[in-house]
């Protein structure tokens, strides 16, 4: 049975895990895949996934255990491997699951050792010279989805948990692999398969005048259903809003034209510019959009510290607090710099700073360098050629003329443009994917409620049900083809 014969009828209640899965693309799922399953640098330690109905034959024949092994328990042991004479034996940890519970729902080993590259590799294809192959992107969570083990959008969320960069991203992709998503979609497609039974059920005594649902309950109980729906398509909606904003913080010293160019840039008058520096304390944060991607600004307090007895000093201090939050969520941030400054080596020490504070921020954010109020000077300062080599970007710009904003809103637009590309891997790629079949399960409910008002007869809300049914089983994956398997596992890495 090919991937292309297994969409199955809506009124049968068979769990994948039933069946048998047997070529995907050319490959069986039956083969024992192997692949590199940790950071290969600088982890100390390297781990060695395989899954597949050899596992128990390639641990033999490599000595990792005993040829007469029969233990069905899963545990962790330590072994030896022999690699050959150049490279000798190593000590391996082993943890082994010879049964169909794990991860994959096949037997399953990891093997644990030395992270060097070198070791890893000849381990790689000794496993491979022993009857394994090497595992294709996202082979291990695909073959947990098509054993049952985890449904179409608890899979996107492994994904999006790799992927993660804050606390907020994660806490999605986590709640998604928990179920959150799936539970409610699962909940509405098994009710509206009842009111199927049901419906159809009625269609096979229509001449004996039996009915086994009414209708003024069939029409409470497809609109309860539609409203969950409409919940959850909601919440992806919010998601995916949330989740593909460009986000922007300025940072820079007070005076160094932040206020200037957040309104510059905005094409607002959102912050109050004033000769005097430190006039911004709290956060602005401004939404706009630029060549139709959504981008939002903060721009923050000057970049000052007090000594404990200024007065100022402990609003000052939240300032700060307040500004590096903002630069903790945010994609880019743009280090202000004024351009007629003679050499604002304090401001070039905070950039070094912030960018070796790497721990604190998204591992993507890029840091840019704005030489602001550059009507006031010719050129760049000589100072300037010092930067060009700790960032991104650095150009000159001067929100009064407007000279070199233009410039500014194209790299905005093309780095929003890169985001956007890469968003499909995280869990952002389940609301891109899952919105259409939502919004046409939504209308499906919909239109079976109006044909039940017009008693425009049972055979037209069977259908309606049973297409709404079948749009909600394409989110949960328990309808698919090998081309959108294909579109969600190939975006995951070498041994996930």
């Amino acid at each position: 049975m090919g991937v292309n014969d297994t969409r199955f009828s809506l009124c049968e209640h068979v769990l994948y895990a039933s069946k048998r899965l047997v070529d995907i693309n050319g490959f069986t799922v039956d083969d024992t895949i192997v692949a590199v399953a940790s950071p290969l640098s600088p982890a100390p330690r390297g781990i060695v996934r395989m899954s597949g109905e050899g596992v128990i034959k390639i641990l033999r024949r490599t000595n990792l255990i005993a040829t007469d092994w029969s233990d069905r328990r899963t545990q962790r042991f330590a072994s030896r491997l022999d690699l050959d004479d150049l490279l000798g034996a190593i000590d391996v940890d082993v943890m082994l699951w010879p049964t169909s519970r794990s991860y994959t729902g096949q037997p399953s080993a990891e093997l644990h050792l030395i992270g060097s590259l070198p070791i890893l590799d000849a381990v790689v294809d000794r496993l491979i010279a022993a009857g394994g192959r090497a595992a294709r992107a996202g082979e291990f969570t695909m073959r947990s989805f098509l054993a049952g083990r985890l449904d179409l959008p608890q899979a996107e969320a492994v994904l999006g948990v790799i992927d993660a960069e804050d606390p907020s991203t994660l806490d999605q992709a986590l709640s998604q692999l928990a179920g959150n998503l799936s539970r409610p979609l699962q909940t509405v497609r098994g009710e509206l398969l009842n009111l199927l039974a049901d419906v159809e059920a009625g269609l096979d005594f229509v001449d004996e005048d039996i009915e086994f649902i009414e209708d003024s309950d069939l029409i409470d109980r497809l609109g309860g259903l539609g409203d969950l729906l409409t919940l959850a398509s909601d919440q992806l909606r919010e998601r995916s809003a949330s989740s593909s904003t460009l986000e922007i913080v300025l940072r820079g010293l007070p005076n160094a034209g932040k206020s200037c160019l957040l309104n510059a840039l905005t094409q607002t008058e959102s912050a109050i510019v004033t000769e005097q520096a430190g006039t911004t304390r709290d956060s602005i944060s401004v939404s706009f959009e630029v060549e139709g991607y959504a981008v939002r600004v903060t721009d923050t307090a000057g970049i000052e510290w007090r000594a404990a007895n200024d007065p100022d000093a402990e609003v000052l201090e939240k300032a700060q607090w307040q500004a590096i939050e903002a630069a903790s969520r945010a994609d880019l941030c743009l280090w202000c710099i004024d351009a007629s400054e003679g050499q604002p080596v304090t401001a070039l020490e905070s950039l070094q700073g912030f960018a070796a504070d790497a721990h604190s921020h998204k591992n993507s954010i890029e840091n840019w360098v704005l030489l602001t109020k550059s009507d006031l000077v010719l050129g760049s300062p000589e100072w300037a050629e010092a930067l060009r080599s700790k960032v991104a970007e650095m150009f000159n710009v001067s929100a009064l003329t407007g000279d070199g904003m233009n410039e500014l809103r194209n790299r905005i637009v093309g780095m929003a443009e890169r985001i956007d590309a890469t968003e499909v891997g995280s869990v952002i790629g389940t609301a891109a994917r899952c919105r259409g079949s939502l919004m046409g399960a939504i209308e499906a409910i919909n239109q079976a409620v109006d044909a039940t008002r017009m008693q425009a007869g049972h055979e037209l809300v069977a259908t309606e049900i049973r297409t709404a049914a079948g749009l909600i089983g394409d989110v949960t994956g328990e309808v698919y083809t090998d081309d959108l398997l294909d579109r969600v596992f190939s975006r995951f890495c070498i041994g996930k």
